[in-house]
């Protein structure tokens, strides 16, 4: 009876504490690290949740691109950051990915982070240069057969979402091209226009106004379903490849004991945030989907990618470069 009441005596000062900390969340400025580069399709959803958060906490909700391997060296940062919610991760599906390719990362994906909430997801757009003369898949599919290993595509990273999706193309339509990786969105975008790459599956929301502007040829969405913003480019399974489907997720994360209150905060004040009008009319601009989710949701899809995206990426031979 005695350790009854000793372990409660403990007990109830440490849920008190986590109580306290989720109702005087936050008191200063938020720091979120998004481990791509500034105008990725990442970074645009941080900058369209902060904006928004910062106006409900009333606190500056400070964005801070760490771009680099893959998304890997922004997560770390965040990975041996202090539990308090004030330093947060926002990343892509790269966080599922990276632990099949990274052998040696220096935090462990389950066991260093708090799957809070996903921000979005959203198909990417299959675009290539308008130089290329390429209209359709079934005309990039047959130029990479016709030239094994001499054309190529590029991505945010390797073991990007980008990446992993230009893989599961290049497997399911059997085709020999290189794949070389960048710093992020942006810098394979101005690539791709440029025709020093031949395609790249970029985020929907990054390349929309490249296509809008005829800089850019999109070939076809990367999602089962045909996108919103983009109504009359096709699928990639419509165009050839049946059962093709890859969507991008975007989602927060805490470092590990972060209390639970203020993950609990975290969580709801962006599923708040995401039913707004001017947030719902930004993802429809996008070509972006919410995803509603419990932060024990989360996890289990989390958990689930990473065991799923480990197929993945034994069947392409990725590896970290």
């Amino acid at each position: 009876m005695r350790l009854g009441r000793f372990a409660a005596a403990i007990a109830i000062p440490v849920l008190w504490a986590s109580v306290a900390a989720g109702q005087g969340y936050p008191n200063r400025p938020v720091h979120v690290v998004v481990p791509f580069t500034a105008g990725s399709a990442t970074d645009i959803l941080a900058r369209t949740f902060g904006q928004k958060l910062t106006e409900v906490w009333n606190q500056p909700v400070v964005i801070d691109n760490r771009p680099g391997a893959g998304g890997t060296i922004g997560a770390a940062v965040v990975a041996k950051s202090a539990p308090d919610g004030y330093t947060l991760l926002v990343t892509s599906a790269a966080q599922a990915y990276n632990p099949s390719i990274y052998p040696s990362l220096p935090y462990d994906t389950a066991r260093d982070f708090i799957d809070i909430v996903p921000l979005g997801g959203q198909p990417n757009v299959l675009v290539v240069a308008p130089s290329a003369g390429i209209k359709t898949v079934a005309e990039l599919i047959a130029q990479a057969k016709q030239k094994p290993g001499q054309l190529n595509f590029g991505s945010a990273g390797t073991g990007s979402g980008t990446h992993i999706n230009g893989e599961k193309f290049k497997l399911a339509a059997g085709i020999d091209v290189v794949h070389i990786p960048y710093k992020g969105t942006p810098e394979a975008l101005t690539d791709t226009i440029a025709g020093r790459l031949t395609y790249f599956f970029s985020p929907i929301s990054a390349a929309l106004p490249f296509v809008r502007d005829a800089k850019l040829v999109a070939l076809a969405v990367s999602t089962a379903k045909r996108s919103s913003a983009l109504p009359n480019v096709p699928t990639v399974a419509e165009s050839g490849l049946p059962g093709f489907d890859y969507s991008l997720w975007v989602g927060m994360f805490a470092p590990a004991g972060t209390p639970p209150d203020v993950v609990d905060r975290i969580a709801r004040d962006i599923r708040t945030v995401a039913q707004s009008a001017d947030v719902k009319e930004r993802f429809a601009a996008l070509g972006a989907e919410p995803m509603p989710m419990t932060p024990p949701e989360f996890k289990h899809f989390v958990d689930t990618e990473i065991a799923e995206s480990a197929k993945v990426v034994k069947a392409a031979g990725i590896k970290a470069q």
